[in-house]
């Protein structure tokens, strides 16, 4: 047998009705007239052909087919309205869509930002990850964050932090190599290397920079991004070149150990950028104003340890 759809009126009336067992009461519930909610059950049962209340001479009573049927409706509008009402809400909530290169993201982002939903918790941070520069509009990307040099023509351009680079290794790789006192006893064990991309910091710049002189090492297992170096240094592969924004927190929790007190300051930094025409909508202003102040925060406490290393080991 095929059953006729109801309209959802009736629906609600006979929900209303199940509750009150008064007609008076589920017209005033549902802002329609008595006489209507009367024609709305009576429709209900000429098209299902069940008889769903009793009607004594005092209120009304359901038969067994309402009280089988009625939990069935309210379940259904119920979870109708809880629908709509996530819908709507999800409508209202405009995401925030930020880009960046997966290694930050992973290293110094996805960590701090507990505390941006803390501050903010009716912007949600939708995160997608390119190595490459990609165009914010044809992307749907409303803010991203950059490693260069600052100079990115139709975006507005915000420093963030300021990059330096330094050997690591874990406790156990240098406990294992107690000979690692200068630069160039790096050459006596292996050197964790970056595929070639002249946007990141390399080995030949820092070893100039420690006055070791022209070097290019060529020898030792290579990764295509800072994570997985990193991670290699951890688990005591060997020394990786890292940087300060992906490490800062493995070195404070103990996972990593910084070699020599060589303070390279890299030739890119990383950059808020976005397009003009948004820079001042609220919620690209909520965000840059707080990962500029964590950025600060991170920054301080980098020059703080700087110092201090610097300080111990007679320099400055």
């Amino acid at each position: 047998m095929t059953f006729r759809n109801p309209p959802f009126a009736a629906l609600r009336a006979l929900e209303s009705a199940a509750r009150h067992l008064n007609f008076t009461r589920v017209a005033e519930e549902i802002n329609v007239t008595q006489s209507a909610v009367s024609h709305q059950i009576r429709h209900l049962e000429e098209l299902w052909g069940l008889k769903l209340f009793d009607r004594p001479p005092r209120g009304l009573a359901l038969t067994y087919n309402g009280q089988v049927l009625a939990p069935l409706i309210r379940k259904f509008v119920d979870d109708l309205g809880i629908a709509l009402e996530t819908l709507q809400s999800e409508v209202e909530r405009v995401p925030l869509r930020v880009d960046m290169l997966q290694s930050f993201s992973v290293k110094w982002l996805v960590p701090r930002l507990g505390r941006f939903h803390e501050e903010y918790p009716e912007i949600d941070v939708w995160i997608s990850t390119h190595d490459e520069l990609v165009d914010l509009s044809g992307h749907g990307v409303d803010i991203a964050i950059r490693l260069g040099n600052g100079d990115y023509p139709g975006l507005t351009s915000t420093l963030l932090l300021k990059e330096h680079v330094f050997p690591v290794c874990s406790p156990d790789f240098l406990a294992r190599h107690e000979n690692l006192k200068t630069p160039d006893d790096l050459f006596d064990v292996p050197l964790l290397l970056r595929l070639g991309d002249p946007a990141h910091p390399n080995w030949e710049d820092w070893f100039k920079k420690a006055g070791v002189g022209d070097v290019s090492p060529s020898e030792g297992t290579r990764f295509p991004d800072s994570n997985m170096a990193l991670q290699a240094a951890k688990e005591g592969l060997g020394v990786a070149l890292a940087r300060t924004a992906h490490v800062s927190d493995d070195l404070t929790a103990g996972n990593l150990v910084r070699l020599f007190d060589v303070d390279h300051r890299s030739s890119v930094s990383y950059y808020l950028v976005c397009p003009e025409a948004m820079s001042e909508k609220p919620r690209i202003v909520a965000f840059r104003d707080w990962l500029l102040t964590e950025a600060k925060i991170a920054q301080d406490e980098y020059d703080k340890t700087a110092s201090v290393r610097l300080a111990s080991a007679g320099i400055g």
